[in-house]
């Protein structure tokens, strides 16, 4: 049984978040090993004179985020790990075999403008914004102004490194981010290094976003289908030299990648070299709970993570990162400067500040309320008025996944949504193999007020009567 030494500030609050941070931060040094039995619950809370509701809350955090695993009659332990962390961390992972590439990759439609991702753009923090800018135009060198590093702006990548350990639970320092334009780039960068030599067979889930499918190709990938069901990927279907995954809330499917997954999905990892990339889509929105920790934090030798500002602030504003381990972080850092020498800095300078004083937090915090608000507004009218229609995934992101009832087709569905100012696409088209007709439809841009009007539109719509 290990003796914990833990250090809880009573004053700042947010206990069972710093019992979680400090048992997180343990495991990584290697002071708590791999297959450590932890104290029982009740134990741990009379040690810390807290209640063992808030140690409870901080195991199942780490549980949930792969640090621990927990069985009934065994106790709480640390992952066992599959291949110790330090051998690889330095490793470049392996050239991939070469496979044939397809003749006819599709082509990817134009698209600009609203999508069931998008964000409610009329509550991008203008003012803010604009004094984070003019704070910058008036403190910053002019020699800032000139050609930089092609990795970043070093201010914006010591706020973001500081910014993911607190709030993503990620192992990143600086010196491994790499700053730049949108999470598409940050994929496309990653995937042009590690297919210089030949393609990569990369896994992606399916569905995913039909959108993302050209990118990946063009980047030099070829893409192997692997399922998904209400536990995530399924990883006893992978196959490939990497796997572009979104733990923290699945497009379309809503769903998170669950603890089991996980853990297996690091054993695939370390068992063959592999790399995972992990976007970190909608993390900065779930509504039920605290969010779980990124896959990066519990492998950084392994996994690539990749953000952005899209869904938080702005998508106009092609501001993301890549976290990456050292080697591959500094052959990314070489392509972008190859590509177009760096992302705009002042922008940089800016989301730095905001970031720094604060904005960014309250902006997250504000929205995630009224995100909250609309999701449960459009949820509970379809409760009332389309109770066949269900609703699935976690309480999370922008957008809703749902599962339409029989006799339905999912165009005609998503267009009359559409009509009805709904943001809806039909699931059909993100699926390599055959599901049920569904539909994703974003939340972000309904109020709240409008949602029940909307579904009953959808409901006469769909039913063959008039609308009046």
């Amino acid at each position: 049984m290990a003796d914990l030494h833990i250090q809880i500030n009573r004053d700042k609050g947010g206990i069972a978040g710093q019992i979680a941070s400090e048992l997180r931060d343990s495991i990584r040094g290697g002071r708590l090993t791999p297959g450590t039995r932890l104290p029982a619950t009740r134990d741990l809370a009379t040690d810390l004179q807290v209640s063992r509701g808030v140690v409870v809350e901080a195991y199942e955090q780490l549980v949930a985020e792969g640090f621990l695993v927990s069985r009934v009659g065994v106790g709480t332990q640390v992952t066992p790990k599959t291949a110790p962390r330090a051998a690889s961390r330095q490793k470049t992972p392996p050239r991939p075999k070469p496979v044939r590439r397809a003749s006819s990759a599709p082509v990817c439609a134009p698209y600009y403008g609203h999508r069931p991702t998008s964000p409610d753009l009329s509550h991008f923090p203008r003012e803010r914004w604009l004094a984070a800018v003019r704070h910058v135009l008036t403190t910053v060198p002019s020699e800032a102004f000139d050609y930089g590093d092609p990795g970043g702006v070093p201010e914006l990548r010591e706020e973001l490194a500081g910014y993911l350990r607190r709030v993503r639970a990620a192992d990143v320092r600086p010196q491994n981010l790499v700053i730049v334009g949108g999470v598409a780039q940050g994929l496309s960068l990653v995937l042009h290094v590690l297919s210089r030599q030949r393609p990569i067979r990369l896994a992606v889930e399916d569905p995913t976003s039909h959108r993302q499918a050209p990118l990946l190709r063009r980047a030099g990938a070829h893409l192997v289908p692997v399922p998904v069901d209400e536990e995530g990927l399924d990883v006893r279907k992978l196959s490939g030299d990497a796997v572009l995954v979104t733990p923290a809330h699945q497009y379309p499917t809503g769903v998170v990648l669950s603890p089991p997954r996980r853990a297996a999905l690091m054993e695939w990892a370390y068992a063959g070299n592999r790399v995972i990339l992990e976007d970190d889509y909608d993390a900065e929105f779930r509504f039920d709970r605290d969010p779980v920790g990124c896959l990066q934090g519990l492998a950084p030798d392994r996994v690539v993570l990749s953000g952005s500002v899209s869904k938080a602030l702005a998508p106009g504003l092609r501001l993301g990162w890549v976290a990456a381990p050292p080697d591959l972080a500094e052959a990314v850092r070489r392509a972008r400067g190859e590509l177009d020498l760096g992302s705009p800095v002042v922008e940089q300078y800016a989301l730095a500040h905001f970031l720094r004083t604060g904005g960014y937090d309250k902006h997250l915090r504000r929205m995630r309320r009224e995100y909250r608000r609309r999701r449960d507004a459009l949820v509970r009218a379809l409760a009332e008025e389309l109770p066949e229609v269900r609703v699935k995934g976690i309480d999370a992101g922008l957008h809703v996944y749902l599962e339409l009832p029989a006799g339905w087709d999912e165009l005609r569905a998503a267009r009359v949504g559409q009509e009805l100012g709904l943001s809806a696409e039909p699931v059909g088209p993100m699926r390599e193999s055959a599901g049920p007709a569904a539909v994703v439809v974003g939340f972000a841009r309904l109020p709240a007020h409008k949602a029940l009007d909307a579904v009953r539109g959808l409901k006469v719509r769909m039913s063959g009567q008039n609308v009046d």
